[in-house]
């Protein structure tokens, strides 16, 4: 009998794993699962419990011995990599700013993780992080689950969340196989330390092996395969698709006029968004954006839209897709990822995608969203240490992001200008860049969106064999 256990942490990962296909591939694969959630159960209430169970997980809350020896080979392997832009960015933003006393102990590992951050003394330090917890009653609940449920493979939706580190501990010591999806596109490049040793990991590209197998040279190439991304898989079931006379109609657009969406990242890295959200309202009004178009704002999922109630007031002509996302929990540590997607935002989010002709955003990943509808993008980073605004320019050399500036799949406005004149050639030409799109939409998602699901749930059950 194959078991499958799913650990689903957060809120991307329901939309990514319960909002696809991959429950019901999955299902059609092992003969019962598991899902170990992060979120409360209450949240899984449209899936089917056939051979389904849900189990929803005490929180683990790390001591100080296991928050010493994680925050050691985060910052470890943050220093091992430093030559890469995005590693030694975060490594910059995270030393601390003041004496406190765990500021003082965070100093003392970026001090001697400067000297000292060979693989050897990263897998000691987690060792070491996985030690400190496995007496804790919340890992031993851990185990005694595992034990009763008898899983042949766990699978881990989401490779970096720490709290997660006492189920894959379990899963280690009882034999269990275990395997993770690599999140998103920049976690490998620009992120610190996964939570742990997994058996098995399913990558988005052959891009994305490459470089697990660079900044983890411990694990072995043919454990790594390429499966695509659910992420976007929802872009192509029938059962989100909307019509253009629907999208209109919902978010009150004129049918007539051509329309941009700018799309925000969440407020700890998009506070220029309403400097360019007006930038763009005043080129309508004043007609320096030569065509006649309309304006639709999307905020992120990750917060609501109070930050934006000003520019409303100011530009009423502005019209906003807040994306439907239920708070399911909010006495938690980190309450963004208590945030699940409902099936109206991602119907919302498809037809914004199909029926919008361009995007603006600050170097986000919706800009290979909007590049599978064939649309252009313009990434707005108004910010340097210069001008006094947050600087977003330096996410242009962040490895991951860079690919796609030197594809030219998208263009870049450092300023308001630039700006307006990219979306006057954008409208004007839409498809002048279709090729650089379709190149980038390759080299970061090896595998069609068709199947993405069904493709996942193989891999996994043939990688108990």
């Amino acid at each position: 009998m194959k078991k499958l256990g799913i650990v689903i942490t957060d809120g991307v990962g329901f939309r990514n794993f319960i909002m696809s296909e991959f429950i019901l591939e999955a299902t059609n694969q092992f003969d019962a699962i598991t899902i170990y959630s992060g979120l409360p159960i209450s949240a899984f209430h449209s899936i089917s419990k056939n051979n389904i169970d849900i189990k929803e997980l005490d929180v683990f809350v790390e001591g100080k011995a296991t928050w010493f020896f994680r925050k050691w080979k985060e910052v470890a392997h943050l220093q091992k990599h430093q030559s890469f832009y995005g590693m030694k960015d975060n490594l910059i933003v995270g030393y601390p700013k003041n004496n406190s006393a765990r500021a003082l102990l965070v100093k003392l590992i970026y001090f001697c993780t400067r000297f000292v951050h060979s693989d050897v003394s990263i897998l000691l330090a987690e060792k070491l992080q996985f030690l400190s917890f496995s007496k804790n009653k919340i890992a031993q609940s851990y185990f005694r689950i595992l034990e009763e449920d008898k899983p042949s493979h766990v699978f881990f939706t989401h490779q970096r969340p720490p709290f997660l580190a006492p189920f894959l501990y379990a899963a280690q010591q009882l034999k269990i196989t275990t395997s993770t999806f690599i999140f998103s596109w920049d976690n490998l490049a620009s992120k610190g330390r996964m939570l742990g040793a997994f058996d098995c990991f399913l990558v988005w590209s052959h891009l994305m092996k490459a470089e697990l197998v660079h900044f983890y040279p411990m694990v072995k190439s043919e454990k790594v395969k390429v499966v695509g991304t659910p992420q976007f898989e929802p872009y192509v079931m029938s059962k989100y698709k909307t019509t253009a006379e629907a999208f209109y109609t919902k978010f009150q657009l004129d049918s007539r006029l051509k329309t941009i969406c700018y799309s925000c990242a969440d407020v700890s890295i998009g506070s220029n968004d309403p400097i360019a959200i007006r930038a763009i309202a005043d080129g309508i009004r004043n007609n320096s954006i030569t065509t006649k178009v309309q304006l639709l704002v999307r905020t992120s999922p990750a917060e609501g839209d109070s930050r934006f109630h000003t520019i409303r007031a100011e530009y009423p002509e502005i019209k906003w897709n807040v994306p439907k996302w239920v708070l399911t929990r909010g006495n938690h540590a980190e309450s963004w990822s208590q945030r699940v997607s409902s099936e109206e935002d991602i119907k919302d989010l498809r037809s914004l995608l199909e029926y919008v002709d361009l995007n603006v955003n600050m170097c986000s990943t919706m800009s290979l969203d909007f590049m599978l509808f064939d649309k252009p993008v313009i990434n707005t980073v108004f910010g340097n240490p210069e001008n006094g605004l947050y600087n977003d320019q330096r996410f242009l050399n962040y490895d991951h992001y860079k690919k796609v500036v030197d594809s030219q799949s998208v263009t870049i406005a450092k300023n308001e200008t630039e700006l307006i004149d990219q979306i006057n050639q954008a409208l004007s030409h839409p498809k002048e860049r279709t090729l650089q799109r379709k190149t980038m939409i390759d080299l970061q998602i090896s595998e069609p969106l068709e199947g993405t699901s069904k493709r996942i749930s193989k891999t996994l059950f043939y990688l108990n064999d």
